[in-house]
């Protein structure tokens, strides 16, 4: 007999985190996040991580799991949520994955190559050697030590060469011949019933920028003051992901006195529709049918 795990994607501000509240109230399920920001323990507000209150109404599972050194890939993710939903499943708890990660969604239906986790050390050593070559330079480096992963990816591909870079550092072998080896996947008796919450662009921009006042107004600016000084005085590492939170550029220009206000909310503003439209784009090219979708439900 099939398992269900209901999944509720789509860009960011779209109305997702509404939905599966409605949907865990209605059959018995929780909440497990896929948001590759929701699950730091830090900057809940920037990140429009879940209030209280929606706590309340429905459990909720990977938000502000994780310190802001922490990294968190796919792999990892993933390696945190299928325990949790074989505990509901086995509790005949529905599980509710919801978040904007597609990334994460297509590894928990997919699975994934057995790529062993690179220790933060190795990661960051390899962004610094990008960062003191280059990526031409950076490109030619993999090119010779690793020439079948380098002839995958385009040299200006920054991220995919740093992942390719480290994982030979940490393992001594090739990310292509990872990757060829089958795929980790998930068991065969789960399916998955996805719903992606596509609202019309204008519709979804309105609510970008509404989203960004409502976090002003809740402490966002504030929140991010308190978390740089903890990046400052070295408590969290200045290479967390959660630095680049979509807002904080604009509202750090804005405390430094560089711009506006108003044109520090415009600038957050425009980075989240930015944001949204290629979260859409995502979900629009990558959610396919595939034996182990039961359903595909687009609102």
């Amino acid at each position: 007999m099939s398992k269900t795990i209901h999944i509720i994607a789509g860009p960011t501000a779209g109305g997702k985190s509404a939905l599966a509240i409605k949907r865990a109230q209605e059959l018995n399920g929780a909440i497990i996040n896929c948001d590759s920001r929701q699950i730091y323990n830090e900057l809940p507000i920037l990140s429009a991580q879940p209030t209280d209150k929606d706590k309340e109404e429905a459990p909720h599972h990977l938000y502000g799991t994780l310190h802001p050194n922490d990294t968190c890939s796919a792999g990892s993710w993933r390696e945190m949520a299928t325990p949790i939903i074989t505990d509901m499943l086995q509790k005949n708890i529905t599980p509710i994955i919801t978040g904007g990660n597609g990334l994460y969604i297509k590894t928990l239906i997919e699975g994934i190559s057995p790529i062993p986790d690179v220790s933060a050390e190795i990661r960051l050593a390899a962004i610094q050697k990008q960062k003191e070559l280059g990526n031409p330079a950076f490109y030619e480096a993999l090119q010779k030590r690793d020439p079948e992963t380098a002839a995958l990816y385009h040299p200006m591909h920054t991220a995919r060469l740093i992942h390719a870079w480290e994982i030979l550092e940490a393992t001594g072998k090739p990310l292509a011949q990872w990757q060829a080896i089958p795929k980790i996947a998930p068991p065969d008796d789960w399916m998955f019933d996805i719903t992606l919450v596509m609202p019309a662009r204008d519709v979804l921009y309105d609510r970008c920028n509404k989203r960004f006042e409502q976090m002003l107004k809740q402490g966002a600016a504030e929140e991010l003051e308190s978390f740089d000084k903890k990046v400052k005085n070295g408590e969290v590492s200045k290479d967390s992901v959660l630095i680049k939170t979509v807002g904080a550029n604009g509202l750090r220009a804005w405390r430094e006195g560089r711009i506006s206000k108003e044109d520090a909310i415009n600038l957050a503003q425009t980075e989240t529709r930015q944001y949204a439209k290629r979260q859409v784009t995502w979900f629009t090219n990558q959610v396919k049918t595939a034996p182990n979708i039961s359903n595909i439900t687009k609102i």
